[in-house]
């Protein structure tokens, strides 16, 4: 995607809303002003990201939660108010960031981001923050990030503690690098329950203190200032933050040698004319022209195809991502008994899914699908489903 060309600075941002930065020696505000950051996750630690980046003057901010607020956020979310309650945790926030800098483009997504934000939000960013409270959603930005060669900075926080790692894979570790047996365990193990049970075991609601949430979230804004100005920032590295003893440290994590993310990211060409009401067949002859024949297109996403009944057999077509799948839909219509999900990352020559859009597929706006032929592989973008500019994404 092109830059978006900005308004002039106004008066007040001219003359001396930033004066005490550009006294410092080596800062480039207008680079800030120029910078596109994707925030995922607009919770206590969201929150604190959020605002700083306004108060640092970055120009350009998209921001992804699908919750709404409750009373129990506002101990820990310096942006929401007691009447924001009900409302989206994206929009609140993002209207609260306009309030501190009038000047931000700020547009928020009410949805999943393993569902609903099309990896052509990843590919637009400069730099992806992830304020996240579970393994699936990191594991799912960091192929995102990775795919289309973006660094992301990933923080965490459990009552008086908290972590702040950055990835900028294939040069430096990423966050599966980082993960343990016990947490691959876990995560297969909710993968591998029914549809039913992943209601049942949703992860989440760690608890926390403003406190924690602001220093953890000032350390991610300070590292997305450092990878905007293309300083030494925490990429391939991790501060773990202690505040019951300040026992803090910096840790190096190393690039696991059967990790899928260090290969040079495939090229990717935004296509304007494609959409989510693009047939794929269509889609399919303009890959198979970019790579003289194709053998399959790849989603980076789980999609379920069908929903087969375990008791009656009652098969349904569904065409949604997993995380689409209610829990009415999840049992049969029919019996009520429980309903299997048949899966589905790719669709090869002789699928009849070619005569399918995008969008009846199941893929966001905005998405990106890997056309495959052999070894060689290139990204198509939807750029005909991208926004004129970040504030109507």
């Amino acid at each position: 995607m092109t830059d978006v060309e900005l308004p002039p600075a106004g008066p007040a941002e001219a003359e001396g809303r930033f004066a005490r930065f550009r006294a410092i020696e080596w800062w480039d505000q207008a680079r800030l002003r120029r910078a596109r950051v994707l925030v995922i996750g607009a919770g206590a630690l969201g929150n604190e990201v959020i605002k700083n980046l306004a108060l640092l003057g970055v120009g350009q901010l998209v921001i992804v939660d699908m919750d709404r607020i409750e009373l129990s956020n506002l101990s820990r979310s310096v942006l929401f108010r007691e009447s924001d309650a009900g409302g989206a945790k994206s929009e609140c926030a993002a209207r609260a960031a306009q309030s501190l800098y009038p000047a931000m483009r700020v547009s928020a997504i009410v949805g999943n981001v393993l569902a609903d934000v099309g990896l052509g939000h990843f590919r637009w960013a400069d730099v992806v923050v992830g304020a996240l409270d579970n393994r699936e959603a990191r594991v799912f930005v960091n192929s995102a990030c990775a795919r289309v060669g973006r660094p992301w900075i990933d923080g965490g926080i459990d009552v008086l503690t908290g972590i702040v790692r950055g990835f900028a894979p294939p040069r430096t570790a990423c966050y599966e690098c980082t993960m343990s047996r016990v947490d691959w365990d876990l995560l297969n193990k909710r993968r591998s329950c029914s549809l039913l049970a992943r209601r049942a075991t949703q992860e989440g609601g760690v608890p926390t203190t403003p406190t924690t949430a602001a220093v953890v979230g000032g350390i991610q804004a300070q590292e997305v200032v450092k990878v905007l100005h293309g300083m030494d920032a925490l990429l391939g590295r991790g501060y773990m933050f202690e505040g019951g003893s300040h026992n803090s440290y910096l840790t190096e994590y190393a690039v696991m040698p059967d990790c899928a993310w260090h290969d040079t990211p495939c090229p990717v060409e935004a296509l304007p004319g494609v959409g989510g009401d693009t047939r794929l067949a269509d889609l399919w002859e303009t890959a198979a022209g970019r790579l003289g024949g194709l053998d399959a297109v790849d989603f980076g996403r789980e999609l379920v195809e069908t929903l087969t009944c375990s008791a009656c057999g009652r098969s349904v077509d569904v065409f949604r991502p997993v995380d689409h799948v209610t829990e009415d839909q999840a049992r049969c219509g029919a019996c009520g008994a429980e309903c299997v999900p048949a899966f589905f990352h790719s669709v090869g020559a002789d699928s009849p899914l070619r005569d399918r859009t995008l969008a009846e597929l199941g893929l966001p706006r905005w998405d990106i699908v890997w056309a495959r032929k052999g070894e060689e592989r290139i990204g198509l973008e939807m750029a005909g489903d991208c926004p004129v500019e970040p504030a109507e994404a």
